[in-house]
């Protein structure tokens, strides 16, 4: 088995991360589709409610990341 080294980590990271953020970008402009007032019927309350929990779990997705960053820093 061959040890990842800090090259192909970097550029596992970069390839994943690209694709994934990719698909999330596209899901979206899916979910933008659903604006279209004369096709759905929605109201405030209801974009707040989704924007909202889009909202948290970006910042968690984001938390995860800073975390990391934190306890790799420190060092004894």
């Amino acid at each position: 088995m061959v040890k990842p080294t800090a090259d192909n980590k970097k550029e596992r990271f970069k390839r994943l991360a690209t694709l994934r953020t990719n698909a999330v970008l596209h899901r979206l402009k899916v979910l933008s589709n659903c604006s279209n007032r004369q096709l759905y019927d929605f109201d405030e309350k209801d974009i707040e409610k989704i924007f909202s929990e889009i909202e948290r779990k970006v910042k968690d997705a984001k938390a995860k990341f800073l975390i990391t960053r934190r306890h790799e820093q420190f060092r004894l």
